[in-house]
């Protein structure tokens, strides 16, 4: 991952949720010619997604607590605290989704709703 998306603020990672991983991969692949690598992380499969040498996002299977949802890609933002960042965001009229916690080797997120209702992912970057 480029080291200058991991600045407080700037879009870092993204990740579609979809119903049919495998058909997301063929459709993106057909696309864009992406290359994809499956990798291993706690609990579920995941998808890295790459462009040349460069990995730049990923996917997976819609998690079982947002199945009523449609696949849809979403993004995270790199903060310098992820909990400081989710006490902010309520502050300001912000909605926590999903609350923070580890992705052990990966770092710190949480899914949050601006005012809006437009939902982002906040990140800090294990080191």
């Amino acid at each position: 991952m480029d080291k200058k998306l991991l600045k407080n603020g700037m879009f870092s990672w993204f990740e579609l949720q979809t119903s049919d991983v495998a058909g997301a991969k063929k459709f993106y692949k057909a696309l864009f010619g992406w290359r994809t690598t499956e990798t291993k992380m706690p609990g579920m499969k995941y998808t890295a997604i790459s462009v040349g040498t460069e990995q730049v996002a990923g996917m997976m299977s819609l998690p079982p607590q947002a199945k009523k949802m449609p696949p849809q890609w979403g993004v995270y933002i790199t903060v310098d605290d992820v909990d400081a960042t989710v006490k902010k965001a309520a502050k300001l009229g912000g909605k926590v989704v999903v609350p923070p916690q580890d992705i052990p080797g990966v770092g710190r997120f949480s899914v949050l709703l601006d005012p809006q209702g437009a939902m982002l992912s906040v990140i800090t970057y294990a080191n």
